[in-house]
């Protein structure tokens, strides 16, 4: 059984993991922490967002961009956080996840509805977010979009739809174009769009995601107590156990790639949310490294 080591703990809710530039880079997103992991373990604060703070990614120039989660905006972190982008006039709930490619472009998942506040779930969209700032619909009808990679060439972007318990794959043109809509990986069939009767199913649920060089996607499932590595098709590869935490999100990094970031806590539905803090981030080796983006 692989051997997991603890990297950081007490936090509130920790997402979206990044390695960039040689360090990982996590978000607490509750606190609306944007922190760095340095190489002699110190984890740094780089900023706060009061709206809540999610996916991350970089431009080529090196722009540090920030998914911020209740007043819907992109941001890009400098001497100040600067607005790139305002999605609410395009999105129905708190951003989520995000990727960003080579070219730029930023694909911004969202939860379509204010699910923490008691509103319905509801299909959403994913968003396209232009190096210049516009902002378009790339594609429509997405159940709660979430962890979202592209591959090395970026012809193909795959999105985990959380609840409708699936990873989703688009074929991607050069001008940042979504097309072919197909199934990547499916991990059952939802009930209903009954938030509750989901959770309660014990089906994985896929959250965040991670592309590895074999083209096998590593899934966090945040009502199991696992990691999964699956195939195109839905063959599950490999297993990690977490204990009695949750995984909510995942990335591969390191010096070789090879080493899975986890970022856990307690299981969905089983958190008091900045009350309990027992979110962790988890390292475990893995034999085939990271590809793509993030």
């Amino acid at each position: 059984m692989p051997e997991l080591r603890v990297i950081a703990e007490k936090l509130a809710f920790p997402e979206g993991p990044r390695w960039h530039d040689g360090r990982l880079y996590f978000v607490d997103h509750l606190d609306g922490h944007v922190n760095v992991v340095e190489p002699d373990g110190t984890v740094r604060l780089l900023a706060t967002l009061p709206g809540g703070a999610s996916g991350m990614g970089w431009r080529p120039d090196g722009t540090h961009l920030v998914v911020s989660m209740h007043d819907q905006r992109l941001v890009a972190l400098g001497e100040q956080v600067t607005e790139v982008a305002a999605l609410g006039g395009l999105v129905g709930g708190p951003l989520n996840e995000m990727v960003v490619g080579g070219s730029g472009r930023a694909y911004v998942g969202n939860f379509g509805s204010d699910l923490t506040g008691g509103e319905p779930l509801t299909p959403t969209v994913l968003v396209r977010v232009d190096p210049d700032g516009s902002a378009v619909v790339a594609a429509e009808n997405l159940v709660f979009p979430n962890g979202v990679v592209l591959t090395p060439d970026e012809r193909t972007l795959i999105v985990a739809e959380s609840f409708a318990l699936r990873l989703t794959a688009f074929d991607v043109d050069e001008n940042g174009g979504l097309s072919n809509r197909r199934v990547w990986a499916s991990f059952g069939e939802a009930p209903s769009l009954d938030f509750g009767e989901i959770v309660a199913q014990g089906t994985t649920i896929p959250d965040g995601i991670a592309l590895d060089a074999e083209g096998a996607v590593w899934v966090s499932d945040p009502v199991g107590h696992e990691v999964i590595r699956v195939a195109e098709g839905g063959r599950v590869l490999d297993r990690i156990p977490t204990g009695e935490l949750g995984s909510y999100a995942v990335a591969l990094g390191g010096s070789e790639g090879r080493t899975l970031y986890i970022c856990a806590n307690a299981r969905l539905g089983r958190i008091e949310p900045g009350i309990d803090r027992c979110g962790q981030v988890l390292t475990v080796e893995v034999d085939v490294p990271g590809a793509g983006r993030p």
